[in-house]
């Protein structure tokens, strides 16, 4: 039986905490903390706010700083897509590498999508739903983030919130 642990950020906006359940999505559960750990999304933007929907982020402020990263393979689905349950996003099955969301709201339907919660948000959830939504599904290209961090970010989205720092709680 694996041991929950904690994630705390420290975001533009406050701060928030996770509890990740390896039990729910071991893999996923797995790469989460191995990224955390490595710094892999400090510094980095909530790239995507879609209000009454999502928040979701992972990748780097800094594309050149960071090792590529592998995908990992698919988690069987446990929990459900509840407000406050984190996420790695997929294009498919087999595809989940750095990206992850916090679901808004209630989100069952993505459950039988493949979509397989690792944790939840238990402290400092009005935060994440304070982060800047305005641009909506219609924000940054991904394939310009992956390739230019937050300089394309900035200059283009900069309302965008980001995290300072994210943690393991030891």
């Amino acid at each position: 039986m694996a041991d929950t642990f904690k994630v705390n950020f420290q975001t533009t906006k406050g701060g928030f905490s996770i509890e990740v359940n390896p039990e729910w999505a071991p893999l996923g559960a797995a790469r989460f903390k191995e990224l955390v750990e490595m710094g892999y999304y400090d510094n980095s933007k909530f790239f995507r706010v879609v209000p009454g929907f999502v928040v979701q982020f992972g990748l780097p402020a800094d594309p050149a700083a960071m090792p590529e990263v592998s995908n990992i393979n698919d988690d069987p689905v446990t929990q459900s897509n509840v407000k406050g349950a984190i996420t790695f996003a997929t294009a498919g099955p087999g595809t989940r590498t750095s990206q992850v969301f916090i679901n808004l709201t209630d989100n069952k339907r993505l459950d039988g999508m493949g979509f397989s919660p690792f944790g939840k948000v238990i402290e400092g959830m009005d935060v994440v739903e304070s982060l800047y939504g305005g641009y909506g599904d219609s924000g940054p290209d991904q394939g310009r983030i992956r390739r230019l961090g937050n300089s394309y970010i900035e200059g283009s989205f900069p309302k965008l919130d980001g995290i300072v720092k994210a943690s393991v709680e030891a």
